[in-house]
């Protein structure tokens, strides 16, 4: 088991947590977390594990802090 901080930013905080632990199996990913949250994967623009740039393929461990953006738009 891990325990990993999500953190959902934008349209991705309506109608959930803005901030959240979890608990997750060993050798869960971003893609896992985003589909127990029932977040298409096409609507996540940013993944950052720990403040780096992931993909949705990339582990989580312990401690880990997970943030998600939507696509951001700006005028």
């Amino acid at each position: 088991m891990v325990q990993v901080k999500v953190k959902l930013f934008a349209t991705f905080r309506t109608n959930r947590e803005k901030e959240m632990m979890m608990d997750l199996t060993q050798g869960s990913t971003p893609k896992d977390v985003i589909e127990h949250l029932n977040i298409p994967a096409e609507e996540v623009a940013i993944i950052l594990i720990n403040g780096i740039h992931q993909k949705l393929d990339t582990p989580l461990k312990d401690d880990d802090t997970l943030a998600l953006f939507p696509p951001v738009g700006g005028g």
